[in-house]
């Protein structure tokens, strides 16, 4: 085992820029080999005056980016290598070429491979701790994990294709991954989220939220402005979201609870779940049942599956309502003050019906018993006001009152 001091990175920074621009403080750096397990390692520990924004760009390995009240930068930068001679282990680790400096109101932390093709019992870790109140974190690594926490500004993280966790963010949020899972904690500003397949949960956002993933699982906990929300097909869940929601998934359910604002909601085939909504809701699937309970209006299709929906006065201006499915039931509760013009038609109706708690909705039918039968109802209820149109071609329609 070896412990050198050494000056890293002075001459890489100073063929980058003029000497003016680099602020010589925190370039030296301590390094130290030692045996850990059947592998070795190496530790490399340096610190960096504070300024207002931090870079982080490597080659390879996680990256941990933790805020905190200390005055500066450090750094913990921790190689491995797997089961050789030591001298090998050093010979490759001399590949990894880890540089620290500050140039302008930066301060950077890079690692860069310089030997060729990477060994694949090669790995890093680098741990960074930083002053809370930094303005900009950005940390980019070709493969490994990212963290970052307790930073008072914004972050930006990108992965080649490990998981992204963000917490205790006090600016805005871009995260972009190529497959790995991003799970957010608290964050005060906007949200830009993107994997190429990987699922992504959010537990309070007080920002705007884009998440984006191939194909994985969403998940919103608490969202303060709003969410768009986009899968190749997975799952997508909102617990509370005070702003408008857009979800589209290829083909994954869809459960929605207490939106504050309106809802547009659109899968390839799975069901759609609703519990309430201040504004109004469009909801289509290519096969899955619908439930939409709390609703000022909606716009419902579905090819094959049943449609429930209550709708109730939240305040919000109200529009016209049109509930469609190809084959399947459709139950509407309508709450005492909800004025509407209902207009209700089944294709086929013959085994079916249409059914009403409103003397005010009329029920008639057209065709006989050895021919195609049709059944309609209309009506007006409270002196009517927006259109409530529903249609099956094949199943029944049943007006209820809300309880």
């Amino acid at each position: 085992m070896k412990l050198s001091l050494q000056i890293v990175g002075l001459a890489g920074a100073l063929a980058l820029a003029a000497p003016s621009a680099l602020i010589p403080a925190g370039w030296a750096q301590e390094s130290h080999v030692s045996r850990e397990g059947g592998a070795w390692g190496q530790e490399i520990t340096g610190s960096l005056a504070a300024v207002k924004n931090l870079r982080v760009k490597v080659d390879m390995g996680a990256v941990v980016v933790h805020g905190s009240q200390q005055p500066g930068i450090s750094y913990v930068v921790h190689t491995h290598f797997g089961n050789s001679s030591e001298q090998e282990a050093r010979r490759q680790f001399e590949q990894y070429k880890v540089t620290a400096y500050v140039k302008g109101d930066t301060a950077w932390v890079v690692g860069d491979w310089q030997g060729g093709k990477r060994p694949r019992h090669f790995s890093g870790e680098f741990n960074i701790t930083v002053p809370r109140e930094m303005a900009l974190v950005k940390l980019e690594t070709d493969g490994g994990n990212v963290e970052a926490t307790g930073v008072a500004g914004r972050v930006e993280a990108e992965s080649g294709g490990g998981s992204l966790r963000l917490d205790d963010i006090g600016g805005g949020v871009n995260a972009e991954t190529g497959g790995g899972s991003i799970d957010v904690g608290t964050v005060s500003g906007e949200l830009g989220l993107h994997t190429g397949g990987g699922p992504i949960e959010v537990h309070h956002a007080n920002g705007k939220v884009i998440a984006e993933t191939g194909g994985g699982s969403v998940e919103i906990q608490g969202g303060a402005q709003g969410a768009t929300i986009e899968t190749g097909g997975g799952a997508v869940v909102v617990r509370q979201c005070s702003g408008k929601v857009k979800v589209s998934t290829g083909g994954g359910g869809v459960d929605l609870s207490d939106i504050g604002g309106s809802a547009d909601v659109e899968t390839g085939g799975g069901t759609i779940k609703l519990t309430s909504a201040k504004g109004n809701v469009h909801a289509e699937t290519g096969g899955g049942g619908i439930e939409l309970l709390g609703v000022p209006s909606a716009q419902v299709d579905t090819s094959a599956g049943g449609i429930t929906v209550k709708l109730v006065n939240t305040g919000s201006e109200r529009r016209d309502s049109d509930l469609e499915t190809g084959a399947g039931d459709i139950t509407v509760y309508l709450a005492a003050d909800v004025a509407v013009n209902v207009r209700a038609s089944v294709d086929m109706g013959n085994g079916h019906h249409i059914t009403s708690d409103f003397p005010d909705i009329h029920i008639s039918s057209e065709g006989g018993q050895w021919e195609a039968k049709t059944l309609n109802a209309e009506g007006k209820l409270n002196g009517g006001g927006p259109t409530l149109k529903v249609h099956t071609s094949t199943g029944d329609i049943c007006f209820k009152r809300a309880r």
